[in-house]
């Protein structure tokens, strides 16, 4: 492969890539003035392990988190984004993402397509300390849009405090559990303020 080709390669996947600032998440900034999409997601989070790294309950290597994070939802572009509350086909859904790995990675050198789908491959398992760490991270940052937002999408998807506990918190406790502590505080507030 020359380097010309490599490099139409990377210039096609970083275009494919644009294509998930066109997809919407239900979750609204936290001024609520509009949703945000997966690419917005994306970098925040990425913002917020970078922030909120010393608060993981193991040691980790930032920079792969940051990297996990970075890539974790591309796969949106072609299965879209399922909000964790939300009544969907679990299966079908992790089939298409697979699928979307297999074919957004592939646009890439066969390197940097191998090592970018190994990432989100560990990403997905949320078994070594990184990839637990980024999935805590993930699932924070909705909840405080949601908290920032009057509840956000929790009254339309009637989200009770026990399921916010059992689909978040319990991921989020996995790998940050002081962060959780702390919104556990908010999180009951608004439960009792809403009910």
């Amino acid at each position: 492969m020359t380097n010309n080709d490599r490099l139409t390669q990377q210039l096609a996947f970083l275009t494919e890539a644009d294509k998930l600032k066109s997809t919407l998440r239900a979750t609204r900034l936290c001024d609520g003035s509009r949703r945000e999409n997966s690419g917005e997601h994306s970098w925040h989070i990425a913002l917020y392990a970078m922030t909120l790294a010393e608060h993981a309950n193991r040691p980790i290597d930032v920079s792969r988190v940051i990297r996990m994070l970075l890539i974790h939802d591309l796969v949106e572009i072609d299965a879209g984004d399922v909000p964790i509350h939300a009544d969907y086909d679990q299966a079908a859904h992790l089939a298409a993402e697979q699928a979307a790995a297999a074919r957004i990675f592939g646009l890439l050198p066969d390197d940097q397509a191998a090592g970018y789908r190994q990432l989100w491959d560990e990403f997905e398992a949320a078994e070594t300390d990184d990839a637990i760490f980024a999935k805590s991270i993930d699932r924070v940052q909705p909840v405080i849009a949601n908290l920032e937002t009057n509840g956000g999408t929790w009254p339309a998807f009637n989200v009770t405090a026990e399921q916010l506990e059992s689909r978040v918190g319990v991921k989020v406790s996995r790998g940050a559990p002081a962060i959780w502590a702390i919104l556990q505080g908010r999180i009951k507030a608004w439960f009792a303020a809403s009910a």
